[in-house]
């Protein structure tokens, strides 16, 4: 069942009804004044957020970079891993001929 509006303005009271209806009297007034001093405010803030976006996309960048050389030296590292044997045989100091006497 939608709300009639007998039931708002019942529950709002009569503070509630005499602020709804100061603010559609004052709204033609206000709403330039509000427009005229929001204008400036949005425009800077917007000002604002293109800067920080500049700012932004060369650290961005510069993280990128920095995140491709960390990833190139650990791939670097694991493929030095694989080439390197886990151990490395001890080396024979004795000499082999010398035990077969030749």
């Amino acid at each position: 069942m939608a709300p009639k509006i007998t039931d708002f303005i019942e529950d709002a009271g009569a503070p509630g009804l005499i602020a709804g209806i100061g603010a559609v009297l004052l709204a033609p007034v206000l709403l330039p004044v509000f427009a005229g001093i929001g204008k400036p405010i949005a425009k800077s803030i917007i000002k604002g957020g293109i800067v920080a976006y500049e700012k932004s996309k060369g650290a961005f960048a510069e993280l990128g970079e920095t995140w491709e050389d960390v990833v190139a030296e650990a791939k670097a590292e694991l493929a030095e891993d694989k080439e390197t044997p886990a151990f490395e045989p001890a080396a024979n100091t004795i000499d082999a001929s010398a035990e077969n006497g030749v």
